[in-house]
């Protein structure tokens, strides 16, 4: 066994075909991140994808989130614990500390792999007591490494009223206490983990907003990114003609006539908007699409 094995995480995710980083995590790239998050993302229109594809188990919701107005994207690390078993416990300590060299206590060898726009996914099962993965120190530890994206812990915090105050900052844990995290053991760093109904990867995506958290696997990444500017272009059109009172509710709410979608191809043209890729497909073929993916 080894913490972080690269061939392990490349074998595991053997639909990504783009760059990696060294520890052989899929790195969705750069500009991906970027325009989903000047997009004001919704995240059913991540779940559409993943949905459409059948990925059924990549949302779980019903968090403590502390900052609920935010939107996070960014990719995963994951760490997984289970409860301790003594001689299981020392010999994977033993294994991080003489033979890989980790320091200190094992919530911190997950954080010390971060890079920037990662987001720490940790599976703790749901314990909150004596489950308080990060307190004010591991979450500014945390919010350094990436750069300010989030923390999603299947289990506790501690520190809650300064984690708070850590600018760009985003936590989703089970709850909060006042105990230290105790009798957990972790086995599995960058490796496949179970957030509640979902199933995050190393690598995966992460949306996570007001709802809740979803995992996107990072070959639907790019697809993601082009439904929601297509889908977001066409709710701008929609709000637009509806507040000038040229289309009633249900001619914008149902699948638009061949005229409407005239009129927004001719808006997408006047607004400088006509550069959005519809990779070969119609406005009409996308709405279509859209509307298919949901029955």
């Amino acid at each position: 066994m080894q913490f972080n094995n690269r061939e392990d995480i490349i074998q595991l995710t053997p639909l990504w075909q783009g760059e990696r980083f060294e520890d052989g995590r899929p790195k969705v790239s750069d500009e991906v991140i970027a325009r989903l998050r000047g997009l004001n993302l919704v995240l059913e229109e991540a779940w559409a994808i993943c949905w459409s594809h059948g990925y059924h188990y990549q949302f779980e919701g019903n968090w403590l989130n502390l900052h609920p107005e935010r939107i996070v994207i960014g990719r995963a690390v994951t760490g997984t614990f289970v409860p301790t078993r003594p001689d299981l416990h020392d010999y994977l300590m033993s294994l991080g500390q003489e033979q890989e060299g980790r320091i200190g206590a094992m919530n911190s060898w997950v954080i010390e792999t971060l890079r920037k726009d990662d987001v720490i996914v940790i599976d703790l099962f749901g314990k909150v007591a004596f489950g308080t993965y990060s307190g004010a120190n591991l979450s500014t530890a945390i919010a350094t490494r990436t750069g300010g994206t989030a923390q999603i812990i299947d289990g506790g915090i501690r520190d809650a009223q300064q984690i708070v105050e850590i600018p760009n900052f985003s936590t989703f844990c089970r709850g909060m206490d006042p105990t230290p995290i105790r009798d957990v053991t972790l086995i599995g760093l960058n490796t496949p983990c179970r957030i509640g109904n979902a199933t995050c990867m190393p690598g995966d995506l992460v949306v996570a907003t007001y709802e809740g958290v979803l995992f996107v696997p990072p070959h639907l990444a790019e697809e993601v990114l082009e439904h929601a500017e297509r889908t977001h272009l066409r709710e701008q059109f929609s709000h637009q003609r509806l507040r000038e009172g040229i289309y009633t509710s249900s001619q914008m709410d149902t699948k638009w006539t061949e005229a409407i979608e005239a009129d927004f191809e001719a808006w997408r043209e006047t607004h400088g908007l006509d550069n959005v890729s519809f990779k070969g497909k119609t406005a009409a073929d996308e709405a279509q699409a859209s509307q298919e993916t949901l029955l």
